[in-house]
Parts: C-alpha cells; sequence; structure tokens
C-alpha cells in the first residue's frame, strides 16, 4: 500500500433523486482528485434503519466505472455516548450505512464521535464506557464490510451539547479499543474548534500528533478556531469575523498547516479528503492543489495503530 491513498474531497448532493449525481463526480474529478467522500447521510438511501434500493442502485449506477478512491461520510446524529436505551436505534442505522459504503465499495466510513452534556465525571466516564463497548462491536461490523471506520473529532458546543473528546482523547480511546478497523478521521478544524473552547489554543499541535498516527482519514478545510458565539446575519458576516466550523479554503485561515506535517506522523493509507463548503466551490482547484503539497509532506509511522 502506498503512503497516502490520495488527495479527495467531499460531493455535494444536488437533486433529491440524485440524477444528477453523475453531473457533481463529472465536475470534481476534473479537479484532479483521487478520491470523492460521498454524503450518504443525506441521500435518503437509509429509511428507517433499512436500505431502500432503488436509491442504491442510483447511487451504485452513478459511482461505476470510475477511477477513483470512495469514502462515505454516514448519518452524522450516531452517537454512542447518547443515553444507553437509544444506542440499538444508533446502531442499526449504523449497520444499515455500513452496507451502503460496502454496496459502493469505499474504503472508509467516516462517524462522529460521541458528544454529550457536560455532568459529573462518573457520568462522562460512563459514557466513554458505551462508546468503547458499541465502536468495538462497530468495528466488526466494519471488518466484514472490508471497510475502516474512522471516528471522527468534534467540537464542544455542537449542538448544544458542551462535551466532545480531544484529539488526545480520543486516541486514548481508540487506543483501549485496539480494533484494526477502528481509525480516525482527523477534522482538523474541529480540533482547533475544540480546542479554543477549552482555553487550549496553544496545545494544537500536540494533540493533533497524539491522534496522528489513528487518523487512516483526514478532513482538511481551514478556519480560525474561534467559536460562533455571536449573532451573525449571514455567513459573509462569519467570514469577516472568523467565527465558527466555516469550511474555508486551505489558506485562507490561520491553522499551522506546515507545521502540523511537519510535526505530525500519519498511518499508511491515509486520505487527505477536503471539505469544502459550496460557498467557496470558485477556489476549489486552489485547495485541491494547495492539499497535495500538505499531502507531500506528510509523515508517516509504521506502528499497531496503523494497521
Amino acid at each position: 500500500m502506498s503512503a497516502v491513498t490520495g488527495t479527495g474531497i467531499s460531493a455535494h448532493k444536488r437533486a433529491n433523486d440524485l440524477s444528477d449525481f453523475a453531473e457533481e463526480l463529472d465536475m470534481i474529478e476534473e479537479l484532479g482528485v483521487e478520491a470523492i467522500e460521498l454524503p450518504t447521510y443525506d441521500m435518503d438511501i437509509v429509511v428507517g434503519g433499512k436500505i431502500r434500493k432503488p436509491q442504491l442502485v442510483a447511487l451504485k449506477r452513478t459511482c461505476a466505472a470510475r477511477d477513483i478512491v470512495y469514502s462515505v461520510h454516514g448519518p452524522l446524529a450516531i452517537n454512542f455516548m447518547d443515553e444507553a436505551y437509544r444506542l440499538p436505534r444508533h446502531f442499526e442505522v449504523l449497520e444499515a450505512s455500513l452496507e451502503v459504503a460496502a454496496e459502493v465499495g469505499a474504503e472508509h466510513y467516516v462517524i462522529h464521535s460521541g458528544l454529550m452534556a457536560t455532568q459529573q465525571a462518573d457520568g462522562i466516564e460512563a459514557g466513554y464506557q458505551r462508546q468503547r463497548e458499541w465502536l468495538a462491536k462497530s468495528g466488526e461490523v466494519a471488518r466484514q464490510h472490508g471497510l475502516i471506520l474512522c471516528v471522527e473529532t468534534l467540537f464542544a458546543g455542537y449542538e448544544g451539547k458542551a462535551l466532545a473528546a480531544s484529539p488526545s482523547r480520543l486516541a486514548t480511546e481508540l487506543g483501549a479499543i485496539n480494533h484494526p478497523n477502528v481509525m480516525a478521521t482527523l477534522d482538523f478544524s474541529h480540533a482547533y474548534l475544540k480546542l479554543d473552547f477549552d482555553g487550549r489554543r496553544d496545545d494544537f499541535v500536540e494533540e493533533v500528533k497524539a491522534l496522528a498516527p489513528y487518523a487512516r482519514h483526514l478532513h482538511v478545510h481551514d478556519s480560525f478556531g474561534r467559536q460562533d458565539d455571536i449573532w451573525m446575519y449571514t455567513d459573509g458576516e462569519r467570514i469577516a469575523y472568523g467565527h465558527g466550523d466555516l469550511h474555508l479554503p486551505v489558506g485562507w485561515g490561520d491553522i499551522p498547516w506546515d507545521k502540523l506535517m511537519a510535526e505530525c506522523e500519519f498511518p499508511d493509507g491515509v486520505l487527505f479528503n477536503i471539505e469544502l463548503k459550496e460557498r467557496y466551490w470558485y477556489a476549489a482547484q486552489d485547495t485541491v492543489d494547495a492539499t497535495k503539497k500538505l499531502a507531500e509532506k506528510a509523515r508517516f509511522v509504521h506502528t499497531a495503530a496503523a494497521a
């Protein structure tokens, strides 16, 4: 396996029936990427925990016969730190979503890491325990489908939930799970926002370094790591202030990309996937070119974490 799977970019759904999704993929391929992340969370393929076959067939027909690597981002709501009685429902949706990813020939499946309300320490640790148990179980399903389940870094305050794992805590959790099919999606901007929320911006590089050896999948987009805590009228105002999870082109924010590439060590097969907001698609080619240069600078570690 080559050290880097390649550089990719997340697709955006157009028509709900996917009748024009081929045009989206054609446009992306023209950017010269090696991979595309499919937003199956927004495609009406999993309905009530079951796969809607006609919609899956439409997606498979669109994805077939392309010289491209696919990854899949499943439902964002899956949360294995949720209340115990809801976890089987999350798992049902995940199982169906993993099957969809396998059907389109994906290599990586992105799942969000857990979120929960801030509470006393025993409650927090119980939430992490639930997540470890269900991620290990999910890893077995991923293994059966030939997928790598990639747990994505999130930031505190998302949807009103104030507790999210730091990159180093997520690394600790993945080490404890110790499953070859359960790795990480390192979303650099999410990590930046999380650490800013905790008053630990200065720890950003060290925190990312802790998770990098588990990060088979990366979400690459820029930001300033500032909280979105002031009312804004438009996204243009958020850009002006530099607030929130902006999904900017690489180089528009202040994430220290060169320092990260110099100090982090990633596992073999890592995928540099760009998540660019549609608003900035006019800068897509520049972002792809910049991300390819980052991938060329990446350093690699050959350990059990990269298996």
